[in-house]
């Protein structure tokens, strides 16, 4: 019950904050998508800078942490293309639509603040090690699943152009490639800009948890149920289990364990509807996996820090 109460809900108390203040009127959707554009283009991508640029490489990026996490991110996808394509007859897009909610979690908005108030924010190197291929490693599948199949008939040697071209128009990704490009060659960063850059850090999970909260409200639970149950099932229990089952097997060390599995137990995020909007597929269940998800991760999220060591 600990957990619970001094982990979880102050997080989620946050966002409710904010779904508050949009399901009242004291916020309108402007003043909401501000907030969020602000974190996601501008905030969070200096908190991953911040926290790529000062990353020790050799040190961090242990085989066992990224198989073990990512291992399960696939298993998601595979399973939710497969069983939306099976399962549920949609088509092949929406089927890609599913795969990418199982595949993408959220791990910055809601796995960075429960995992620095379970384990402290020394605790975090691991999940910036996961975070800072996520991106990449999620738009590259998910846009290259999607391209193939909607471009039937097309050259292939145009795929590799879209699949860049939508993956380096994220900021987040920007933010983190800058921050590679700073830890390699040694940049020596002026103290007045590091000062600014962590003034825009401290914003940026406060203020990203608000805005998730106004933004949820627009989130209705609509479409197949079954559907949505299924694909939220991807993140919240599959994808960890994996993860949890593989960190065992290749005996990772406690620290990475945890962020791992807390990694992996963390809700599909925004960028999941974002993605299925930008190509106009299975938007209804996207959105809803989104707001139940999130709400059913309370209880997952709970039951994971009863289970980590």
């Amino acid at each position: 019950m600990g957990a619970l109460v001094n982990v979880i809900l102050p997080v989620f108390i946050v966002i409710g904050f904010g779904y508050l203040a949009r399901w009242r009127s004291l916020l309108d959707d402007g003043q909401v998508d501000g907030l969020m554009r602000f974190t996601q283009n501008f905030a969070i991508p200096c908190l991953l800078f911040n926290a790529i640029s000062s990353l020790d490489l050799a040190a961090s990026y242990d085989w066992r942490l990224l198989v073990s996490f990512y291992a399960g991110a696939i298993a998601g996808f595979v399973a939710g293309l497969v069983g939306g394509r099976v399962l549920f007859g949609r088509a092949w897009e929406d089927s890609v639509a599913f795969g990418f909610s199982g595949l993408f979690s959220n791990l910055v908005l809601l796995g960075l603040p429960i995992m620095e108030r379970a384990y402290g924010p020394d605790a975090l190197m691991n999940n910036f090690v996961i975070i800072s291929m996520h991106a990449p490693f999620c738009y590259g599948i998910g846009v290259t699943a999607m391209e193939i199949i909607r471009s039937r008939g097309e050259p292939a040697r145009t795929l590799p152009l879209k699949v860049l071209k939508a993956m380096f128009s994220n900021a987040l990704i920007l933010g983190i490639a800058l921050g590679f490009a700073v830890n390699v060659t040694n940049f020596p960063m002026p103290t007045v800009l590091s000062e600014a850059l962590d003034l825009m850090v401290r914003a940026a999970l406060p203020v990203a948890l608000f805005g998730l909260g106004g933004v949820l409200v627009r989130y209705k639970p609509q479409g197949d149920m079954r559907a949505i149950l299924f694909v939220s099932s991807l993140s919240l229990v599959l994808h960890p289990v994996i993860t949890y089952g593989l960190g065992t097997a290749f005996a990772l060390e406690r620290d990475a364990l945890r962020s791992a599995v807390i990694c992996a137990a963390m809700a599909p995020g925004v960028n999941t509807y974002v993605f299925a909007n930008m190509y106009g597929v299975a938007k209804r269940v996207s959105a809803s996996v989104v707001l139940m998800a999130t709400g059913l991760s309370i209880l997952t999220i709970w039951g994971w820090l009863a289970v980590l060591p």
